[in-house]
């Protein structure tokens, strides 16, 4: 009886053992693909009827009227498509200005602002020889642009060199977001899984393509970081901040960056030389920095060989336009100039 009872409580013993266990086991991990992701078709996505608490937590997130997280993201592929099918035609006979507006952080309105404005500044401003496509991410323009992610950016390049003589017509990239000490730029478009953008990582992206010349204009904090894997012969490259400093003027209460309002709307709208632009725009940030006793975030150039005379040839036949009045897409609280440090 003994034993017998002995070997019944073992295995009792056993049996609790296995299900507290089971209970207690880790689920197993999801694992996520790395970049580069293929596009994916245009077709929406079918609606789930089942709703969940990650569900009700995406929902306090995304715009209630806007198509879903997984629809926009199968939609990706056709609006890049469609945003370099209306681009207007190129000229013949003259370098051309082809514009990449980057509004990658959709938690402020400030990038969209900036990036919807270069796309109406450039062409009033600089006449037809110049096309601009904007890549943004924002809760208000989902159905508008597409998204400022990294396989948008390729996508686009790479059907920019298509159209564009990659040996004469000029490529300007200008990015607009957050950056962090390590040279990443935030790309940003909540719940949707994005890949964020090195200085490395850009490099490499321009590099894989034609273009023989490049003005990269990154607005981000420690954006000078940027510069040793950017610069290069026919490359002229911009930067809102050295390396070890924070730009400013982002945030809920601004509508558009120091250095956005610097150089977009002041500089560009007073003179057509990109560098000349660059140089008003420093002078007019370290004195708003100084009146507000920040540390100067002492916006960088650096000019490859070439690209000086290239843009010059292009300005040749630019008849600049009238000032074009900064608007933004999405107000914020009316400064007079923007605050916040990026």
């Amino acid at each position: 009886m003994r034993t017998a009872l002995i070997a019944l409580l073992a295995f009792a013993a056993g049996v609790l053992l296995m299900v507290a266990v089971s209970r207690h086991a880790p689920a197993p991990l999801a694992v996520e693909p790395s970049h580069p992701v293929a596009a994916a078709d245009t077709a929406p996505a079918p609606a789930s009827t089942a709703t969940t608490d990650e569900d009700d937590a995406t929902s306090d997130n995304w715009p209630q009227q806007a198509p879903s997280p997984e629809q926009v993201m199968y939609s990706q592929r056709g609006m890049v498509q469609k945003a370099l099918a209306e681009l207007g035609p190129r000229t013949a006979g003259r370098p051309n200005l082809y514009v990449v507006a980057f509004g990658a952080d959709g938690g402020e309105d400030v990038f969209r602002n900036e990036a919807e404005y270069a796309a109406k500044m450039f062409p009033q401003r600089f006449g037809s020889d110049t096309h601009v496509m904007v890549l943004e991410n924002n809760p208000g323009s989902l159905e508008r642009h597409p998204l400022a992610s990294w396989t948008n950016l390729e996508s686009t390049l790479d059907g920019l060199a298509n159209v564009m003589k990659p040996d004469e017509d000029i490529l300007l990239l200008y990015l607009t977001t957050h950056g962090d000490e390590d040279h990443n730029l935030l790309v940003d478009m909540d719940p949707l899984p994005l890949d964020q953008i090195g200085a490395t990582d850009l490099s490499d992206i321009l590099g894989k393509r034609p273009f023989k010349w490049k003005v990269v204009v990154v607005n981000a904090c420690y954006s000078g970081g940027f510069v040793p894997s950017l610069q290069g012969a026919g490359t002229l490259v911009i930067t809102a901040a050295r390396s070890d400093r924070s730009s400013f003027g982002c945030g809920t209460d601004s509508d558009i960056t120091y250095f956005g309002r610097a150089w977009l709307v002041d500089g560009l709208n007073r003179t057509p030389d990109f560098m000349e632009a660059f140089r008003q725009a420093s002078a007019e940030i370290a004195q708003w920095e100084a009146k507000d006793k920040l540390t100067p975030s002492e916006p960088q150039m650096n000019v490859g060989a070439g690209i000086a005379a290239q843009l010059a040839q292009w300005r040749k036949h630019v008849t600049p336009g009238p000032a074009v009045a900064f608007k933004p897409a999405s107000p914020a609280a009316v400064l007079d100039r923007p605050t916040g440090s990026r």
